[in-house]
């Protein structure tokens, strides 16, 4: 029985006090306003005003709408200018994924001006380096993927977002920062130091040693890449970044960095996305941060 505009005549009564004014506020005739009110009274069976002149006076059903009303009425308006947003792709969620721990470093770049220009969306990262990127694409579990190994598919949008070359990263003092080459062979037979996450989804395997059919004859898994670059810093062994992320930590630790190979290992980082969403202002907007 009880309707939204039942609650929001109550309320206008409350506010302005005459029948007139409140018709008035809500765009309506008297008529129509009362015939409104009667209709619920008819249907209840409960008296919901008494008139003393030109005024009105809520009886005891009327207050408990009117307090009903105090309650639900700024969570619907709130619920309506939210929905507005929603369609004018101004509010949403955006949830990202990473298949790789660089990708997360490139993303503390551009997500404080993100924030910034679309404050009414809500940013979730997904830090699960073990999960598959499509399938949480296809499954709507993420909206945007990070990834420097896109699967290309029809039904999603690829961005490229820039190249980098994988570099060697050791200790000044460590004879493969030295001359020479960096080989499989002579790689191999370092302590390779690496995140913890599937070798398929590490390069310096998939691009360089697993090709060589080489395997390194130690290796550590670190999950934190400062404490890698410390490891590596105090010669515990090597690793293997992004060429722009080894240059930024130059600066600050005893490192060098040397190629992988004659030509080296070059890949893209892209940003993966559904087809179906490449319109949402938001995630567009996102994107185009990547460009």
């Amino acid at each position: 029985m009880i309707q939204r505009h039942h609650l929001e005549i109550l309320m206008a009564l409350h506010e302005k006090g005459t029948l007139g004014e409140a018709a008035s506020h809500l765009c309506l005739t008297q008529s129509a306003l009362s015939h409104a009110m009667h209709k619920l009274e008819e249907q209840s069976g409960a008296r919901l005003w008494s008139k003393q002149g030109r005024r009105l006076q809520l009886t005891q059903a009327g207050n408990y709408l009117l307090e009903l009303g105090q309650q639900l009425l700024p969570r619907l308006q709130e619920a309506d200018a939210t929905l507005r947003a929603f369609g004018e792709g101004r509010r949403g969620r955006l949830r990202i994924g990473m298949e790789c721990h660089p990708c997360y470093e490139w993303l503390l770049t551009v997500v404080q001006p993100y924030l910034r220009r679309w404050p009414d969306v809500d940013l979730d990262v997904i830090q699960k380096f073990r999960f598959n990127g499509l399938e949480a694409l296809t499954q709507h579990r993420i909206d945007i993927l990070i990834t420097s190994d896109p699967v290309f598919s029809e039904a999603l949008c690829h961005t490229p977002v820039f190249d980098y070359e994988l570099m060697l990263v050791a200790a000044s003092e460590n004879p493969l920062a030295g001359g020479g080459t960096v080989t499989p062979d002579r790689l191999s037979q370092a302590r390779l130091i690496h995140f913890p996450v599937a070798r398929e989804r590490l390069d310096v395997f998939t691009h360089f040693l697993s090709p060589a059919g080489l395997e390194p004859v130690h290796q550590q898994e670190v999950e934190a890449m400062e404490i890698m670059l410390q490891l590596v810093a105090a010669n515990r062994g090597v690793c293997t970044l992004p060429d722009w992320l080894a240059e930024r930590y130059r600066d600050s630790h005893p490192i060098a960095t040397r190629r992988l190979g004659e030509e080296g290992v070059h890949k893209t980082l892209y940003l993966v996305y559904r087809q179906a969403d490449a319109s949402i202002d938001y995630l567009a907007d996102f994107v185009g941060y990547g460009r």
